[in-house]
């Protein structure tokens, strides 16, 4: 046998095992999430979702289009605890807030995430900032962080913010960077439809503008504080920020900046001012 024929043979039978490996993933999310469809929520799940304000308020056909979702998306990622056990009520709230982001979005979302890191309390990490040719490192606290295929979430914040929703929520914010990821770069434009990028790049764009300015002088921060210093870090802060505030302040969002609000509305197709407005009253 030549030397080519050998190294044809050996690429069609790679390409012949790459093949079957795609199509035993396809076959097995089929069928995973038909077995997610026929599923109820085991009661340990249903126990932890209703202690969350965010599924309580929302109401059944909500609740019941969540259900199979949260099931396959805890089947389908590696949840994994760095110094605690996973058990049912971290996958049953990290999956409901990942998949509630994404309710009315048709397409299988988070394509790229496959493991979710949980540690138990915060997590301490160096940072080193530079200012006029000045070094300086300190201690920075990481209540969670996305890169790509793997979210880390510090359950004891996680946990807090869900019982007792406040304008923070670490699991809204990571996976809002994964969708930020889907489009291929951190720059704030998630996977829009066509017709909304032309409306949401200028909207985005234009209030990042501005905000980065206020905090640079930090002055004039008007309705601006809201969105605070760390949504200027950059434009995938500033639409993970806005997400949460989304979805934890609504009402106060809509006030404010109604045109971000309209914007947000129109790409996760919720109307969260109507179904979860009454944090704020």
């Amino acid at each position: 046998m030549s030397y080519y024929l050998a190294l044809s043979l050996w690429i069609l039978l790679l390409a012949l095992l790459w093949g079957a490996l795609l199509l035993y993933r396809f076959w097995r999310r089929r069928r995973l999430w038909h077995e997610a469809q026929q599923s109820p929520l085991p009661e340990s799940w249903r126990q932890a979702l209703e202690r969350l304000p965010h599924y309580r308020l929302l109401p059944p056909r909500l609740k019941e289009r969540l259900r199979p979702r949260m099931l396959y998306f805890a089947q389908t990622r590696n949840f994994q605890g760095i110094g605690l056990e996973i058990d049912d009520e971290i996958r049953a709230v990290i999956s409901f807030y990942a998949c509630l982001l994404v309710l009315e979005i048709p397409e299988e979302c988070y394509p790229l995430l496959q493991r979710i890191l949980v540690y138990p309390s915060d997590i301490y990490t160096r940072q080193i900032d530079e200012e006029g040719g000045v070094h300086r490192e300190a201690k920075a606290i990481l209540e969670g962080e996305a890169a790509g295929d793997t979210v880390v979430i510090v359950w004891h914040e996680a946990r807090r913010q869900a019982l007792h929703p406040g304008r923070h929520n670490v699991i809204l914010h990571e996976l809002a960077h994964i969708l930020d990821f889907e489009e291929g770069h951190p720059d704030g434009i998630p996977p829009l439809p066509r017709s909304l990028v032309g409306s949401w790049t200028h909207t985005l764009y234009r209030r990042y503008r501005i905000l980065k300015k206020r905090a640079r002088i930090n002055r004039y921060w008007g309705d601006y504080r809201l969105l605070g210093a760390y949504a200027a870090t950059n434009e995938a802060e500033f639409f993970a920020v806005v997400t949460e505030l989304f979805f934890t302040r609504p009402l106060t969002l809509k006030k404010h900046f109604p045109d971000l609000y309209k914007e947000w509305r129109d790409f996760f197709r919720l109307d969260t001012a109507k179904l979860f407005g009454t944090f704020e009253r």
